[in-house]
C-alpha cells in the first residue's frame, strides 16, 4: 500500500480509538502496534520493548517528574490564594486592577506550576467569584481565567517546552528562553482586551473598594518572594549553564518543598505523601505518552509515512508563509482533539526538518507551536480549561464560558501574526544570552 494511504489509514483509526474516550498513551500504543503487525508480521514485535523503553530513556526527562512536584505543592498549598492577594493588594488603584491582577497572576503561577488546569482551579478559585462580585461579567471573568491558565505552558519553566526540546533535540534552555517574551506578550493582550471589554460593557473601573495599608501590602511579601525567587533562580542557572535542566528541576522541587513546609506547614506525613502521590501520576501519564509516542513514531517511520509526508510537504510549491499557514492549521486542529504532549511528540520531529528546510527558526516555531497547543486548551470538544472553570462556577454554563474565552483565542491567534511579523520577539533574546544556535 502507498505510504501516504497507509498514514491517512493511520490519522484515522488514532482519531476513531482516541474519540472513545481510551488514555493516550493507551491509545497510541495500540495503533502502533496493530499497525506493525499488520503491515510488518508478527517479527515485529521483538522490538517493541526496546522501542517503548527508549522513548523514556533519557536522562533529561527526569526534570519533568521535578517540575511537576513543583507545580503540586504549589498548588497544593495556600501559596496561589496569597500571590493573588499579594498583586490584588498593589494593584487595586490602577483602573481594572482587579482584572490584571487576576491574569498577572495566571502569569506567575503558571510559571510556577507549569500547568494550564492547576493554574485555572487556584486561581480561580479565589478570582472568579471575586470578579463576579464586583460586577465582572460572566464571561469575562471565566474567559480571562480559562485563558490566563493556558500561559502554563509557554512562560518557563514549561513541560511542554521540555518535551518539544527532547522530541527535537534542541536546546531546553534555549527554548524557556525563547517563550519568556511570548509569554509576556500574550499576558499583555489577555490584559488589554479584558480592560477593553470590560470597559464596554460598561464596568466602572472607579467603584470605590476599601484601600489598602503600606503596611497590608507588605505583610504578605514574605510569603510570595520566596517562589519568586526559586523562578529567578531555576532560570538562571539555565540561561547562565550553570546546571541541566534535570539538576535544577532537582533543587527547585526541593526549595519548594522546603518552603511550602515552612511558611505553609505543609510538612504532616500524608500532606506531603499527597504530594508526592498526585506528582507521581501526572508523570506517569506524562512519561507513558512519551513512550508510546516513540513507538508511533517508529511505527510511521518504519512504514516510511514520515518521510514521505515531509517530502511531499517539501515538493510543494508554495511560498513558505503559505506552507506555515497550512501547519498553523493543522495544528490548530490537532489541538481541538489532542493534549499539547501528544501533538508535540507526534508532530515534532516530522515538522522540524520542514520547518528548517523553510528557513524558519526551530526556536521560534516551538512558541508558535505552543501558541497553537494554548487554545485548544480552551477550545471543545477537549478544552481541559473550560471544563475546570465549569467545576468551579457551575451555575455559569460551558457556552458563557466559551464566548468568554473566544477572544482570548483570537488575541492568541493576534500574537502568532505579531510573532510571525517580527520574530525576533522570540529569537532575539536566546540569542542575546546563549549566543547563536549551532
Amino acid at each position: 500500500m502507498d505510504p501516504l494511504m497507509i498514514g491517512v489509514l493511520v490519522a484515522v483509526t488514532t482519531i476513531a480509538i482516541l474519540a472513545t474516550g481510551i488514555p493516550v498513551a493507551f491509545g497510541l500504543g495500540l495503533v502502533s502496534v496493530a499497525f506493525l503487525v499488520m503491515f510488518e508480521g508478527f517479527d515485529s514485535l521483538q522490538i517493541l520493548a526496546d522501542t517503548f523503553f527508549a522513548g523514556i530513556a533519557e536522562f533529561t526527562l527526569v526534570s519533568i517528574p521535578m517540575f511537576i512536584v513543583m507545580g503540586v505543592a504549589v498548588a497544593s498549598s495556600p501559596a496561589g490564594k496569597d500571590l493573588y492577594e499579594a498583586l490584588d493588594r498593589w494593584l487595586y488603584r490602577v483602573p481594572g486592577g482587579l482584572i490584571i491582577s487576576n491574569i498577572g497572576a495566571c502569569s506567575i503561577f503558571a510559571a510556577l506550576s507549569g500547568s494550564s488546569p492547576a493554574t485555572c482551579a487556584a486561581i480561580g478559585k479565589m478570582g472568579i467569584p471575586e470578579m463576579r462580585q464586583r460586577g465582572f461579567p460572566d464571561g469575562l471573568a471565566t474567559g480571562a481565567i480559562a485563558a490566563g491558565g493556558t500561559l502554563g505552558i509557554l512562560i518557563p519553566p514549561s513541560i511542554t517546552m521540555i518535551v518539544y526540546g527532547i522530541a527535537t533535540e534542541t536546546s531546553i534552555g534555549r527554548l524557556f528562553i525563547a517563550g519568556l517574551l511570548p509569554g509576556i506578550l500574550l499576558t499583555v493582550l489577555f490584559m488589554a482586551w479584558s480592560l477593553y471589554t470590560a470597559w464596554r460593557q460598561g464596568y466602572k473601573f472607579n467603584q470605590d473598594h476599601k484601600g489598602y495599608t503600606l503596611a497590608e501590602k507588605l505583610e504578605i511579601m514574605p510569603r510570595v518572594l520566596p517562589f519568586l525567587a526559586i523562578i529567578a533562580g531555576v532560570l538562571f542557572v539555565l540561561y547562565g549553564g550553570v546546571a541541566t535542566p534535570s539538576e535544577a528541576a532537582g533543587v527547585g522541587a526541593m526549595f519548594v518543598l522546603v518552603l511550602v513546609a515552612v511558611i505553609y506547614r505543609v510538612w504532616q506525613p500524608k500532606r506531603i505523601w499527597a504530594i508526592i502521590s498526585d506528582s507521581m501520576k501526572e508523570s506517569v501519564m506524562i512519561l507513558m505518552i512519551i513512550a508510546a509516542s516513540a513507538l508511533f513514531a517508529f511505527t510511521l517511520s518504519s512504514l516510511f509515512v514520515t518521510q514521505t509526508i515531509a517530502q511531499v510537504i517539501a515538493d510543494m510549491d508554495v511560498n513558505r508563509w503559505v506552507l506555515m499557514l497550512m501547519i498553523n492549521l493543522f495544528l490548530l486542529v490537532a489541538g481541538f482533539f489532542l493534549p499539547p504532549v501528544a501533538v508535540i511528540l507526534m508532530t515534532a520531529p516530522i515538522l522540524l526538518p520542514i520547518i528548517e528546510g523553510a528557513g524558519f527558526d526551530p526556536y521560534w516555531f516551538a512558541v508558535i507551536l505552543t501558541i497553537n497547543m494554548e487554545i485548544g486548551l480552551i477550545t471543545p470538544p477537549v478544552g481541559l480549561n473550560l471544563y475546570v472553570i465549569n467545576g468551579i462556577v457551575p451555575d455559569v454554563s460551558l457556552p458563557v464560558i466559551l464566548r468568554g474565552a473566544f477572544p482570548f483565542m483570537l488575541c492568541m491567534v493576534l500574537a502568532i501574526i505579531i510573532l510571525c511579523i517580527f520574530p525576533q520577539i522570540a529569537t532575539w533574546l536566546p540569542e542575546y544570552v546563549m549566543g547563536k544556535a549551532l
